[in-house]
């Protein structure tokens, strides 16, 4: 079993920045991949960017790309998901995942949420124009 704890999230300006991280505890040896998610209410999650924990390798969604970037902290268990020039179509809740098979590459992004078991609550980000 594999707990996450997402926080970062906040209120900013457009263009802003914002670090969000994911606390992962229990059995993560086995998660080769770690993502985040992205969800408005009554709205279908979306992939934000994915991590492949055996050689690192990141995947982002087009919307996010060059402004998002995903790494992680072994030392720390920690996930994190850097976002620069956030736009207000940003808004969402954050959610971090992890799962113990590989990650398929930008597959994982599109209507794949259901190939992940582990889930954290979510963190609020909230972008003013």
């Amino acid at each position: 079993q594999v707990q996450l704890v997402e926080s970062g999230g906040d209120s900013v300006q457009a263009g802003g920045s914002l670090r969000l991280s994911c606390a992962i505890s229990g059995s993560t040896s086995n998660r080769r991949c770690m993502g985040w998610f992205r969800q408005d209410p009554g709205k279908e999650r979306e992939g934000v960017a994915v991590l492949e924990t055996r050689d690192d390798n990141t995947y982002y969604a087009d919307s996010v790309k060059g402004r998002f970037t995903i790494s992680r902290d072994n030392a720390r268990n920690t996930l994190y998901l850097q976002m620069n020039s956030l736009k207000p179509e940003d808004t969402t809740i954050y959610y971090c995942a992890a799962r113990r098979q590989t990650c398929l590459g930008s597959e994982d992004l599109y209507g794949r949420t259901w190939a992940f078991a582990d889930w954290g609550q979510g963190t609020q980000v909230t972008v003013s124009s």
